[in-house]
């Protein structure tokens, strides 16, 4: 892997509700990452945020009869209360009320403007508020956007600044001609057919007195910034652009380490190609930034079949199982049993019936039972070998391919051999007789440095759960219970 520094975020959740499992999914598989890149000694920078502008914010407010500050300062803590929920290791948290994020959006717009990339027009068409973008009848799935099958489009015209992502095909295809700028194969594949059917300019600004909860163009107050103009400029204000590039004395210029001479990654559903892989990537080009070097799509969690969505109904909250199962529990669901990259259903029935086999029956019966053969029968603590201590290749190389499924499937591979190993070679009878004692001690010494190495392995993925069992290694006892059985 580069020794480069690297970058890592996650999309900006909306914050016009609470928080749902599809983006617990997200967080959870970066902070993986993150914290995957820093066992290899990687100086990593991974940050996420809230996104706060746009119109389904503004009339949520205003149905609530709560100011849109107010509303959206409410909503930003909910999401910010994930880090503990989670566990998150994230290093920064951008909110695009943040003065320094609205400096970035105004100053990526004057740089676009200067580029010639920005102009005025009028339009007519018709407008899914749910995406905060313009849809064409053609897109259309029974007259609604497919994103949001449960709500009709509204049909507005009015004048509004255009981005002119036309000019931008041939270096859009171009750029998506690497292999690598988008993971999995297929989502590049769809970004590259998209760009192929032609680009059309899209609109960058709303009127202010139809919306005026927004960042204000630069040199015309009548209008604000689209909420995707804003909300993609994230990414580096996060980083303090521009003002990173006056760095002060004695302090890091972050955009300068991890943007320009680091190695770029961002977190995104499969719904946010155009978004992030065609339009952030032209209005980089456009201001004179490098574009992201790789952008990771993930699948949506369903429920019986269909997205989960707030606008749908058909939500679940990570809060009330954290407060059920624990957080390491909730990780270890999002790691395991949702696919990378595929959609992935999700019921409360099956999380509790994983919990039970994998957890509670599984990985903590399993350190249970060793640490109390090793309490019992030990001097004292294992000497751990350097190997129990070391991610292996094979977990690597899953890692390195984003397969978090697999990686946390090769550990509980390891954890089933050794319940079947412990069966075989009965320490617990050895240890009974005179005769056999210390062949019993050294099978047990054994397996205490197959714990070491699943905690080590699991750090990244269930890092409370990893910590806990390294404890009680290096003290040579038995853990409390890991995961109390669910009935």
């Amino acid at each position: 892997m580069d020794k480069k520094a690297f970058y890592l975020t996650t999309t900006l959740p909306y914050v016009n509700d609470k928080p749902h499992i599809g983006f617990a999914l997200e967080i959870v598989q970066a902070d993986i990452l993150a914290r995957y890149w820093r066992s290899l000694g990687k100086d990593v920078f991974f940050t996420t945020g809230t996104d706060e502008h746009g119109q389904k914010i503004f009339q949520k407010a205003k149905e609530t009869g709560t100011d849109v500050q107010e509303y959206v300062d409410r909503y930003a803590a909910e999401f910010g209360k994930l880090r503990d929920a989670l566990d998150l290791s994230y290093d920064a948290f951008i909110r695009t009320t943040d003065e320094k994020h609205v400096r970035a959006a105004q100053e990526l717009w004057k740089r676009c403007e200067a580029a010639g990339d920005i102009y005025k027009k009028s339009y007519k068409g018709l407008y899914c508020v749910g995406d905060e973008a313009y849809v064409k009848e053609g897109d259309l799935v029974n007259g609604r956007c497919p994103n949001h099958p449960n709500q009709d489009p509204i049909e507005i015209e009015e004048e509004n600044y255009f981005f002119r992502l036309s000019h931008y095909q041939d270096r859009l295809l171009e750029y998506l001609s690497s292999a690598d700028v988008i993971v999995p194969a297929w989502r590049r594949e769809e970004a590259i057919s998209f760009v192929q059917q032609g680009l059309e300019d899209f609109s960058i600004s709303r009127e202010t007195a139809r919306m005026s909860w927004g960042i204000p163009v630069p040199g015309d107050e009548a209008q604000v910034m689209y909420v995707w103009f804003d909300a993609l400029t994230n990414y580096i204000s996060t980083l303090d652009w521009p003002s990173s590039a006056k760095a002060t004395e004695g302090k890091p210029d972050l955009f300068e380490k991890y943007w320009v001479n680091g190695v770029t990654y961002q977190m995104a559903g499969k719904d946010q190609v155009r978004f992030q892989s065609i339009m952030w990537q032209a209005m980089l080009m456009s201001a004179g930034i490098p574009t992201t070097q790789h952008v990771l799509y993930h699948g949506f969690i369903t429920s019986g079949g269909q997205k989960m969505s707030k606008s749908i109904g058909n939500v679940i909250e990570p809060y009330a199982l954290v407060e059920e199962y624990g957080t390491d529990a909730v990780r270890y669901f999002l790691a395991r049993h949702i696919h990378p990259f595929e959609d992935s259903d999700f019921t409360m029935e099956r999380f509790k019936d994983l919990y039970n086999a994998d957890l509670a029956n599984g990985l903590g019966n399993q350190a249970a039972r060793i640490m109390k053969l090793a309490q019992d029968n030990l001097d004292g603590p294992v000497e751990l070998s350097a190997e129990s201590l070391q991610l292996q290749k094979p977990f690597c190389d899953l890692l390195d391919q984003y397969d978090f499924a697999a990686a946390t499937g090769l550990i509980w591979e390891h954890i089933t051999k050794a319940d079947g190993y412990i069966q075989e070679k009965k320490p617990f009878s050895l240890v009974k007789s005179d005769e056999t004692r210390e062949e019993g001690k050294q099978i047990i010494a054994r397996l205490v440095n197959h714990l070491a190495m699943i905690a080590t392995h699991l750090a990244p993925i269930m890092p409370e759960t990893a910590t806990k069992i390294m404890i009680v290694v290096r003290e040579n006892k038995k853990p409390e219970n890991l995961f109390a059985r669910k009935e």
